[in-house]
């Protein structure tokens, strides 16, 4: 199990001349965990997040990270806030420079970094978010999605080990919350712990490893989301909907549909709960394969040599380089969001598809296909893209 990062011992807080903004709450979060802080506006979500960085100080109680307890003098609090790395919900409260560049820059310049190390974590950090090329745009010229990668680039070339963003959709378009969620996944894949707050829960309940649930500035319920959002007498306590998935697993059961196994988080998770119920065995189909393409190593010929032979592919895109990468080439994409699973459903239907990605998710799109074939027992072929051989097979 991994180790604690985070963790608060019966802490409470009140504003001044206020209501009690968070009463008693004590919780701990682990290294490399994604956890979501769900509930409405008023919960006490905001205040219990910027008290991870000791932006607000407990009126009692004690905040530890890494098993230590946080001390609020100033040298201890430049240390803290280099290793909790904090994304406001409104990312023009965040972003003060002129420029991109001196933008991401204003955190290493001030923990004393030289000009080259600057540079090269003002550089890593853009590469990161998807804005290489964007270090002399003026931040004013940005998207509110371009706006929000900023402000995490920002935090980014500090390196924390945690991210906390408040709110990190608020104010984008479907697609570019996809976009924020899926960069926070790949943080999350290369080591970083991530916490949110939102009030969404169709975006936290497949996001999250563990979602905590709170009302008035207490914590209603915190566990693996299919169980914290499992119950809807704790939900609607707290002021929440139940995600589309449970209301609808809920709903076949009451119907008389026992679903065996565990509750669906995910779209592929529901169809295989619906067709082994249906029991689809005696029409059984060969499954598509799963073609990955690595585009930090493979380069334009190779790609579009593969596309031109394979008319028809159903393509998706992983990380900001990779959609990056289609939008220059000038492919069309059929998924960008929760890439891997609807692959996976193409591949059930006896379809082939193609993923671009980074080199750092590779891996994940390997583990996460492996996993679905251990629980169903069905075998996709997982193939990548070689430059040498064109194509093979992963062990």
């Amino acid at each position: 199990m991994s180790s604690i990062i985070l963790e608060a011992r019966d802490i409470r807080y009140r504003y001044p001349r206020g209501m009690e903004a968070i009463c008693g709450i004590s919780f701990h979060i682990r290294k490399k965990e994604k956890i979501a802080l769900v509930g409405p506006n008023g919960a006490g979500k905001s205040t219990l997040l910027t008290m991870f960085n000791g932006m607000i100080r407990p009126d009692s109680g004690i905040m530890l990270f890494d098993n230590n307890p946080v001390r609020y003098d100033t040298a201890s609090l430049r240390m803290l806030r280099k290793r909790v790395g904090f994304v406001l919900q409104n990312p023009d409260r965040q972003i003060i420079a002129p420029t991109v560049y001196q933008d991401v820059a204003f955190g290493p310049t001030n923990l004393g970094y030289s000009e080259n190390e600057t540079k090269n974590a003002v550089e890593l950090a853009l590469r990161h978010v998807g804005l290489e090329g964007f270090n002399r745009r003026p931040p004013h010229q940005l998207s509110g999605g371009e706006k929000r990668r900023v402000a995490i680039a920002g935090v980014l070339a500090m390196d924390p080990d945690v991210l906390v963003l408040d709110e990190p959709t608020s104010g984008l378009d479907p697609s570019g919350s996809e976009d924020i969620m899926e960069l926070l996944d790949e943080l999350n894949h290369n080591g970083k712990t991530v916490i949110i707050s939102t009030h969404d829960v169709e975006l936290a309940y497949p996001w999250a490893d563990r979602a905590i649930l709170m009302i008035c500035g207490k914590i209603l319920r915190e566990d693996i989301p299919e169980v914290a959002f499992g119950n809807p007498e704790f939900v609607r306590m707290a002021h929440l909907s139940l995600p589309t998935l449970l209301e609808l697993h809920l709903e076949l059961q009451s119907r008389g549909f026992a679903i065996p196994g565990k509750k669906p988080r995910t779209v592929l998770d529901m169809m295989h709960s619906i067709e082994t119920l249906f029991d689809r065995k005696h029409n059984p189909i060969i499954p598509g394969t799963i073609m990955v393409c690595n585009v930090d190593q493979n380069d334009k010929g190779l790609l579009s040599s593969f596309l031109s032979l394979n008319h028809g592919l159903s393509v998706g895109a992983m990380g900001s380089r990779a959609k990056q990468r289609a939008e220059i080439e000038r492919i069309r994409l059929d998924f960008t969001y929760g890439v891997i699973d609807k692959c996976i459903l193409k591949a059930l239907l006896g379809n082939n598809s193609l993923i671009l990605t980074t080199e750092s998710m590779v891996d994940r799109i390997f583990k996460r296909v492996g996993a679905y074939g251990l629980e169903s027992g069905i075998h996709i072929a997982v193939n990548l893209l070689d430059e040498d051989k064109k194509v093979t097979q992963k062990p």
